[in-house]
């Protein structure tokens, strides 16, 4: 008897010690698994070169179907970034990186020579930003305080190039706030083919608004970062294209009256010394010039106008030069994205993909073989929305091929020859692994490193189950997912706590493998919890008609699916409705706070992360470009504003905990402020969660275990 006690207490505590997935697990990083980084194909295609702890390495791509060691060491040394030369025989290297926004630093830079093993400082080892090669390697250009300079690399001298740079008034070559966090990108300028020239944009920022956010950081007086930041409706940077000639000094700014010119959002030299493609937008985005400049006489040439009856997806285009300057350029004009190829006069030749699908990605073109590479969610030439796989086409738009067939999320790094491409895989059932595989033809020629071990440690660790499947709401079928404890009872009735974003265009219902927000919910689900996802009206994936439906009204459709969908999952037979929960971050905290002001009868409980509160609050570019401007849409912005439904808040029967970082450049925590005054005016009892001088992101040291131990016990005390 006492031994069938023993072997009951053992079968117990084992069963007890797989469901350990704990916060101090997760923010610990357990489950991680280190991916493919810095990888970087070389001229021959034939090799990559990938950045390690203690140098830069070159590598085969054979060696990984070989199994013989190809590692050699191209630069010692411990490095934050670095870049080729075209000719591969100069690398600039960063060291002491400080970030600045989203993507843009300062760093010390540095060139070294391959040959002589030498190296040489970039403007005496001054902090920096974006220093690039000519492209005979004989220069570097980079932007120090706003300014343009160059550094011939024989002589060591430094030229500058504009001389009016100064904080939050002129900026030269680099972008400003607005353009950088929502056209994804730092350096404006760009050098022509045979580095004769540089072209770049100037910012005016002067009739910018500037914003102030107070930085405590223990001081005895907190300092104020102040930045020019356009709000929707307010003063944006007025631009101007430059062209700026080395041979004989002279900096000419280049008349662009003829087109749209609100915004220049792209400049790249074509094959052509004397041809620099410029795209430029009117306001609302919806108007786009695809123009060719002459750089000898400043002539602009106009090809065509892309045009759309709400907006161009202005983040994201592609613009692929070939030799004789004829391009590849995507347009959503069909309904679909997809990839127009285009003679050097702006004459449309013929468009290169079609379906009732779209692409998602594109990775180049293979002049030799006259091949597009592409990311799309076809498979087989038929959409399925929650997956992406790797294709190419012949230019004239025959034989699409699929080079990816496992049904998940697939994409793609080529390498220069198109040979060969790293495809980083993952699904539900897989974790991530990084294959090699040919660029002719779908076949796999090498597995280079999978996060089995990782995924083992989550599964050992009583993961639960993910499953992909649609809900029907308000007569549309939505992608969801859902998550259940290992030891999922259909007989037993589970609180849910709902998870969504829901942002225009954007998607978190995917066929891949599970992030770290994913092993939270496998730990609440552990605590006897569901976790769903909804992708409502407006998400991507499905094409043009459903992701522009939300146009104008940001908040309406798409609150109204997850209140909806709230509904239809409290009818599951295994779920409790009168316990349904919902958090988000950034717009999905614009979207929690929404679903509990406006459908507090059926959810309980919300939590909502550096959420934006008006969009009057938030920055020109990306809420124009699906609102236009609050003096032209003033309903759109102020009917599905939280602001507006915060009186409406049940606070006797619902709960509502508001979490925001007071140093957030991006959704400033004013939104949170303004909103807390509302709250308060109506007498409504909440609860908030400031993070003192932490960005968007809120992280840094044990600031993201602290924070999803403040939400974890927040759903357990409240659902």
């Amino acid at each position: 008897m006492k031994k069938l006690i023993l072997l009951f207490c053992i079968a117990g505590s084992m069963i007890a010690g797989a469901q350990q997935i704990t916060l101090e697990n997760i923010w610990g990083y357990k489950y991680y698994s280190p991916g493919l980084f810095g990888i970087n194909s070389m001229n021959d295609g034939q090799h990559y070169s990938l950045q390690e702890n203690d140098g830069i390495y070159k590598y085969s791509y054979e060696s990984f179907v070989s199994k013989k060691d190809s590692k050699e060491l191209i630069v010692s040394g411990s490095f934050d970034d670095y870049s080729f030369s075209s000719d591969e025989k100069f690398i600039l290297l960063a060291t002491e990186m400080q970030p600045i926004y989203r993507h843009s630093f300062f760093a010390k830079w540095q060139v070294y020579n391959t040959a002589d093993k030498s190296f040489k400082s970039i403007f005496d080892g001054k902090p920096i930003q974006e220093p690039t090669f000519s492209p005979d390697a004989s220069k570097v250009a980079f932007v120090f305080e706003n300014n343009i300079y160059f550094q011939d690399l024989a002589s060591g001298k430094v030229s500058q190039v504009t001389t009016d740079g100064k904080k939050n008034e002129i900026i030269n070559g680099i972008c400003d706030w607005v353009y950088e966090e929502e056209f994804g990108f730092v350096r404006h300028y760009d050098w022509n083919a045979d580095g004769t020239a540089i072209a770049f944009v100037r910012f005016d920022e002067t009739k910018v608004p500037e914003f102030s956010i107070p930085i405590y950081e223990h001081n005895l007086y907190p300092y104020e970062m102040r930045f020019k930041y356009p709000k929707a409706g307010e003063n944006n940077s007025e631009v101007s294209l430059h062209v700026f000639d080395l041979n004989t000094g002279k900096n000419t700014k280049v008349n662009l009256s003829s087109v749209q010119n609100y915004y220049i959002f792209k400049v790249k030299f074509t094959k052509d010394k004397n041809t620099l493609a410029v795209l430029t937008s009117n306001r609302h985005q919806n108007k786009v010039d695809v123009n060719f400049v002459d750089i000898k006489n400043q002539k602009v040439n106009k090809l065509f106008t892309e045009t759309d009856d709400k907006w161009i997806e202005t983040d994201d285009v592609t613009l692929e030069f070939m030799d004789d300057n004829s391009f590849l350029w995507t347009s959503e004009r069909d309904g679909n994205r997809h990839i127009y190829y285009y003679s050097n006069s702006g004459k449309l030749n013929n468009q290169v993909t079609k379906g009732d699908w779209e692409v998602t990605n594109f990775y180049g073109y293979n002049p030799k073989t006259k091949t597009v590479y592409f990311q799309s969610n076809s498979f087989d030439g038929k959409r399925i929305s929650t997956e992406k796989s790797v294709n190419k086409i012949d230019l004239d738009g025959k034989n699409l091929t699929m080079l990816t067939d496992r049904h998940g999320s697939n994409s793609a790094q080529f390498s220069k020859s198109f040979d060969y491409f790293i495809n980083p895989f993952s699904s539900i059932q897989q974790s991530s692994t990084y294959y090699l595989k040919s660029g002719k033809k779908n076949q796999e020629l090498a597995v280079i490193k999978d996060s089995q071990d990782a995924a083992n440690r989550l599964i050992g660790d009583g993961m639960g189950t993910k499953e992909l499947t649609t809900i029907k709401v308000n007569g549309t079928d939505l992608n969801t997912w859902i998550i259940k404890p290992k030891d999922f009872n259909p007989n037993k009735k589970y609180p849910v706590l709902m998870y969504q974003y829901s942002g225009p265009g954007s998607q978190q219902v995917l066929n891949k493998w599970h992030d770290i927000n994913d092993q939270w919910y496998f730990m609440l689900a552990q605590k006897g919890y569901l976790v769903f996802c909804v992708d409502g009206r407006g998400t991507g994936g499905k094409g043009v008609a459903f992701k522009k439906q939300t146009y104008l009204n940001l908040g309406k459709m798409e609150v109204e699916d997850q209140i909806q969908a709230a509904v239809e999952i409290g009818k599951l037979p295994y779920v409790d409705a009168s316990r349904i929960g919902i958090w988000g971050w950034s717009y999905g905290g614009f979207m929690s706070s929404n679903v509990i002001f406006r459908g507090g009868n059926v959810v309980k409980m919300a939590i909502a992360v550096a959420p934006v509160t008006n969009w009057r609050y938030y920055d020109s570019v990306y809420t124009e470009r699906f609102m236009r401007t609050p003096q032209e849409n003033a309903s759109g912005y102020d009917d599905n504003s939280p602001i507006t439904y915060a009186k409406n808040f049940n606070d006797q029967k619902n709960k509502y905990l508001l979490i925001h970082g007071t140093a957030d450049d991006n959704v400033h925590f004013q939104n949170a402020m303004d909103l807390s005054a509302a709250l308060i005016a109506a007498n409504k009892q909440f609860d908030m969660m400031m993070y003192p001088d932490k960005n968007h992101g809120i992280y840094g040291g044990a600031t993201r275990l602290q924070l999803y131990t403040l939400m974890t016990n927040y759903i357990l005390k409240n659902l």
